[in-house]
């Protein structure tokens, strides 16, 4: 199989799982951030190779030709969203919006979440 129907096979059942489906609906990211940062970071261990923003701009979903700028752009903006939502939790930590422990349970359910669709995918259908 070629690498891009590869990787957007692995695109298409990541982003239409919906676990995935829920948790990016109320996230920072669009779900064009969410396609290209997941390119960016799983695209090379799926070709087991380096690959270049040209190369990773062609991974995508769209029929439409996207172009690097626009591919760099749009991954910019999702690791921008990410950062500031990392930033947010820490600011609302650091003033005592919330105790730690408040988000012991979002981590435990993240966790848990994780174990499940990996238990999932090791299961026979």
């Amino acid at each position: 199989m070629k690498l891009k129907e590869g990787v957007q096979a692995w695109l298409n059942g990541a982003l239409s799982d919906p676990v995935v489906k829920i948790l990016a609906k109320n996230s920072q990211l669009t779900r064009t951030q969410l396609e290209t940062l997941l390119i960016d970071v799983l695209a090379e261990n799926l070709s087991n190779k380096q690959l270049n923003y040209d190369e990773k701009a062609r991974l995508r979903l769209t029929k439409a030709k996207i172009s690097r700028g626009a591919f760099n752009r749009t991954l910019k903006q999702s690791k921008e969203n990410v950062i500031k939502s990392i930033y947010t939790v820490l600011l609302l930590g650091y003033l005592g919006i919330f105790e730690s422990t408040t988000l012991d349970p979002y981590i435990e359910i993240a966790n848990k979440l994780h174990e499940y669709i990996e238990a999932h995918k090791g299961k026979p259908e």
